[in-house]
């Protein structure tokens, strides 16, 4: 894997989103049918505004089930609820040239599973932990430009000296 490539090269470019005035029903019924786990919220066709985990949706939809004492109550109050009120505002971002290598470092610093890719101010893609498993699992272990003549000879004797105990 070679952690200097640009995010755009893995990037997933397709994107269902929302605005902040989708309801929550909406919400739900869009991670019902797809198999994702964050949907940006974006204002104006492409300007990125905030995001919505899974997750936290469905945090927030137990959290007003506990509130409440009646179905009816709940339901009502569920459905006055919209996108604006449990998304992330926005969120932290990376460009398409940034690099794998950076956008792990993000994800294992903050325990981020996505950030979306914003380029002029518009929403051009994301990335998740997923693509960079995918990416990383679908690499070769030694990219060709690191390989040489000398890494054959290592290989092809066993990469010990005469001691077993010595490496190289």
């Amino acid at each position: 894997m070679n952690p200097e490539r640009a995010i755009s090269e893995i990037m997933t470019t397709r994107l269902i989103t929302v605005t902040p005035d989708t309801s929550a029903k909406e919400v739900y019924d869009i991670f019902k049918k797809n198999d994702f786990h964050h949907l940006p919220v974006v204002e104006k066709g492409e300007i990125l505004i905030g995001i919505i985990s899974k997750e936290d949706f469905f945090k927030v939809s137990y959290i007003l089930s506990q509130q409440t004492t009646g179905k009816t109550w709940s339901e009502a109050h569920y459905q006055s609820l919209h996108a604006k009120d449990f998304m992330t505002n926005y969120p932290m971002t990376l460009d398409p040239d940034d690099t794998i290598g950076l956008a792990a470092d993000v994800f294992l610093t903050n325990k981020f599973h996505a950030l979306p890719v914003v380029e002029d101010h518009r929403l051009v893609g994301i990335v998740t932990t997923h693509d960079l498993l995918t990416y990383s699992f679908n690499s070769t272990y030694v990219d060709d430009e690191e390989y040489n003549e000398e890494d054959e000879d290592l290989i092809e004797e066993g990469g010990v000296g005469n001691d077993d105990n010595e490496l190289f």
